[in-house]
């Protein structure tokens, strides 16, 4: 009687840390290209575009008059088209075309630059123990994603000329978190790469509460994002004259200004910022005291360039490619954040 051979158990000596965790930059910086073409797409209004989740067959665009035309006619059924931009020609049609579709495509590349390597990783036995899980979880996030971008899309089909700010918060607050655990998994696999003896980072206590202050910053800045709230005011610290603006509608309660209410929000996120700022340089200083000078710079010049493109954004009335620089920078500083905290939680080499 025969029986199939038994696969070897998966040892440390084909293990390459090193290689993952390059792997795993580049797919981060990857994460930092969708975010900024999201915000182009936010932006120029393209986001709601494409009518249908097609993940296979809406790889390639309209390649016909007849098939722009056919895909045109499904954007002319939805409120976006009937209340505000009726009368669009198919040239205008096609240029907000372009970012929904790129942004789509961008964002199956993310999945196929961590699922198709790490099939590979694991057939070659190449991944450390301990850290398969983990790989597969953040695959697995990348689809969680593309299925929260449809339901955000989805939210401005019918009844809405936008997508649900909540959505669209949910949808960049995952991509953001998806980042966060690239660069910390791939900052554990460096150091065991150098190591084989550490034992990966932890969240202490006082990076906890870090992560929750930048976490309500990102939030606000999201609900901003949905509700076109960074065009409310465009003086800076004031807004239109006063420091608490006037036009806050509290009719209806303080939990749905808190979560609605565009004056109240910019409010928010222009001074929550300085909170955040705080909490960050205050990371900053203590890396620097630990011996880990080269993160905490870091950390402060990503927290300066934040803070001033803010501003910026703010009193250039949101110019897009300023306002997209806010937005991309603000996904570079989540990973400056993630590489500081980390580094917080080994102890400084």
């Amino acid at each position: 009687m025969t029986h199939d051979p038994v696969p070897p158990v998966p040892s440390r000596e084909n293990a390459r840390p090193a290689a993952l965790a390059r792997w795993l930059w580049a797919v981060a910086l990857l994460v930092i290209v969708v975010v900024g073409v999201g915000g182009i797409t936010r932006l120029t209004e393209s986001g709601l575009s494409i009518t249908e989740w097609r993940p296979v067959s809406g790889v390639i665009p309209p390649t016909t008059e007849a098939g722009w035309v056919a895909e045109f006619e499904k954007y002319k059924r939805i409120p976006e088209y009937k209340e505000i931009n009726v009368g669009m020609t198919l040239a205008g049609f096609k240029a907000i075309f372009f970012w929904e579709w790129l942004h789509r495509i961008l964002g199956r590349l993310v999945g196929m630059a961590l699922v198709v390597p790490l099939i590979w990783y694991a057939w070659r036995r190449a991944i450390p123990a301990g850290y398969g899980l983990r790989l597969f979880a953040l695959a697995a996030l990348v689809g969680l994603q593309g299925a929260i971008g449809w339901w955000m899309v989805a939210s401005g089909l019918e009844y809405r000329t936008d997508v649900s700010h909540f959505r669209l918060a949910t949808h960049l607050l995952t991509a953001l978190f998806l980042l966060a655990g690239l660069v910390w998994t791939a900052r554990d696999l460096g150091a065991l790469a150098r190591s084989p003896a550490l034992r990966p980072a932890r969240l202490t206590g006082p990076a906890m509460g870090v992560v929750a202050i930048l976490f309500v910053q990102l939030l606000l800045g999201a609900w901003v994002a949905g509700l076109n709230a960074g065009y409310v005011a465009n003086s800076w610290p004031l807004m239109n004259d006063h420091f608490v603006p006037e036009g806050i509608d509290w009719t209806g309660g303080a939990w749905l200004a808190l979560t609605n209410d565009p004056f109240l929000l910019h409010f928010l996120h222009r001074w929550w910022s300085w909170i955040a700022a705080g909490a960050l340089l205050l990371l900053a200083r203590t890396l620097a005291r630990r011996g880990a000078r080269g993160e905490a710079r870091l950390l402060v010049a990503a927290v300066t360039a934040q803070m001033l493109l803010g501003i910026w954004t703010v009193v250039s009335g949101v110019s897009m490619w300023v306002a997209v620089m806010h937005q991309v920078t603000g996904a570079i500083l989540v990973a400056v954040a993630a590489a500081a905290l980390h580094r917080l939680g080994r102890g400084a080499a």
